[in-house]
């Protein structure tokens, strides 16, 4: 039995994209997937009416589960790459979750298997619902920019960790990576001459090309103006097949950092929009024994099991699976549904009147 009321309206609310679907009967899997641009609509409650009437036929879900690419605060967000902000009270749903958008991922883990994952070296995962629930878990990944979140096994199940690791200072390793590193503070950044290098600014699409600009510099070469797609399409170009491997060995460092805060024993995922159209690249480059070095800590590291998710849109898997979660408890018939939900997580909002649908 169902606490809300079907539909269930799931979302991704990335810095460049924003993706929907619903959520029709109990288990099912989201339905009406639809990924509208984010620089086409004035703020969330514009995509959210867009997405229903154009691509749901209408229908005024009973309940809704946002992920954000920033941070929340209760009912209320503010996405870090997007100029939307705002209340999720402003968007006419009666009962709303708003979750970190890698934090969504992270609730997906135990929910993806098989051809989800692309081993990434360590041991093999215990993968699906059903697989022992041990360790911590991490997940990360580089899109419009890098997110960080965990999951911690509990009784009876997982809580997420949201977090906004991507802005940490960017894990720089060797001489080369220094030279990078000088080059992108003279002029790549996005504070000016003399800022702060995060790793947010090189382990995401902009950042690809930040990092292709800055190699051009030490290489003392013209870099053509080029997208993050094109630098890794052209896998025959040494600039741009350079630009990808010193990509993937920060992130491997990034990656073993994050397990080593986290003590992610349960295995560290990679998603985001960038890694999927590299995966070869990513499993035969140098992000695995980057990963794995460590002065102190390798055997820990080693014993870390690394995977790639390719499935497609998990982080509305996620929402979807939190929203249930969440359902099942206001089932129970307390009038307090979310009180034992972990801080660490946005509380629904209260009911709201349907907003009208356009036209």
């Amino acid at each position: 039995m169902s606490g809300f009321a079907f539909p269930w309206l799931v979302a991704d609310i990335g810095g460049t994209n924003a993706r929907f679907g619903l959520v029709t009967s109990p288990g099912a899997r989201p339905s009406h997937v639809a990924v509208l641009a984010g620089a086409e609509h004035r703020g969330l409650p514009e995509a959210v009416a867009a997405y229903l009437a154009d691509h749901a036929d209408g229908a005024r879900p009973g309940a809704a589960c946002l992920a954000l690419a920033g941070p929340v605060d209760g009912d209320r967000y503010a996405l870090t790459n997007l100029p939307w902000s705002g209340s999720a009270r402003d968007l006419g749903v009666p009962e709303v979750a708003l979750l970190n958008d890698f934090e969504a991922l992270a609730v997906s883990l135990p929910h993806l298997e098989g051809d989800d994952l692309v081993p990434l070296g360590g041991p093999a995962p215990a993968y699906g619902v059903n697989a022992p629930a041990y360790g911590m878990k991490a997940v990360l990944g580089p899109g419009t920019g890098l997110g960080v979140a965990g999951l911690v096994p509990v009784d009876g199940g997982w809580v997420p960790v949201p977090g906004e690791g991507g802005h940490v200072t960017l894990p720089v390793q060797d001489e080369r990576e220094l030279e990078v590193l000088r080059a992108l503070t003279r002029r790549h950044v996005p504070g000016g001459p003399g800022g702060q290098v995060v790793a947010e600014h090189v382990l995401s699409g902009p950042g690809l090309v930040r990092l292709h600009r800055a190699l051009a510099d030490v290489r003392g070469v013209a870099a053509a103006e080029d997208t993050a797609s094109g630098i890794v399409a052209r896998a025959d170009d040494a600039l741009c097949a350079e630009t990808v491997e010193v990509f993937c060995g920060l992130l491997g460092t990034f990656a073993a950092n994050v397990a080593l805060t986290l003590g992610a024993r349960g295995g560290v995922y990679l998603g985001g929009g960038v890694l999927p159209r590299i995966a070869e690249r990513v499993r035969t480059g140098p992000f695995r024994t980057r990963f794995a070095t460590n002065p102190d800590m390798a055997d820990y590291l080693s014993a870390i099991a690394t995977s790639l998710i390719v499935a497609p849109q998990p982080a509305l898997t996620g929402a979807a699976a939190w929203l249930d979660r969440l359902a099942s408890r206001a089932a129970r018939g307390s009038s307090e549904w979310a009180e034992d939900l972990p801080m660490t997580t946005a509380l629904p909002v209260a009911p709201a009147e349907p907003a009208p649908l356009p036209g």
